[in-house]
Formats: structure tokens, sequence, C-alpha cells
């Protein structure tokens, strides 16, 4: 069953960001990155609870080839992104979002 997928303004604001420093770094690489966001969100949506709880209800979805996790919350039939986050970016960041 896949749930519905909400993405907050900020996880939304740390997509784009990603999506923007990827293309100024090499044409192309900024869809590349969506396009595995998007597949790692259809994962998510189809199985939400096969991704590891990394900080109270916080779960993290791995993003393929690229060093960045999907944060989010289950609410009912609904996933939450919470964020997108670098691997090298304070935690803090995303643990203030719950």
């Amino acid at each position: 069953m896949n749930y519905e997928v909400l993405i907050r303004s900020e996880a939304g604001t740390d997509l784009l960001d990603a999506v923007v420093y990827y293309e100024e770094k090499l044409k192309g690489l900024g869809n590349e990155f969506i396009n595995y966001f998007e597949s790692a969100l259809e994962i998510i949506s189809n199985q939400p609870e096969s991704f590891p709880i990394v900080y109270k209800n916080v779960r993290r979805a791995l993003i393929r080839r690229f060093p960045f996790g999907i944060h989010y919350i289950i609410e009912e039939k609904k996933v939450i992104i919470l964020a997108v986050f670098h691997f090298s970016r304070d935690p803090k960041g995303w643990k203030r979002r719950t």
C-alpha cells in the first residue's frame, strides 16, 4: 500500500539547495540527484517502515550515489519528509524539525 508523501517546506528548501549545488558542479547532475531522490521516495511510500529509526520516531532513507539522507516520520497513512540532509551537516539542524 502506498502512503501519501508530504514534503515540509524546510525539506523542499533542502532539496532545492542540493539540486542547485549539484547542477552548478556539473550540468545534469542536479537532475540526476532528483531522479535518485524520487526513486528513494517511491520506496519510502511503499515500505516506510523498512528504514531505520535514527532519532525518536524519525527514520532515514539514504539517497543512492549521493551523500544525503531523507529524514521522515510516519503518521497514520502519511509519510512526512522533515529534511533532506547532507551527511556532513550538523544533525541538530534536522533534529530541531521534529
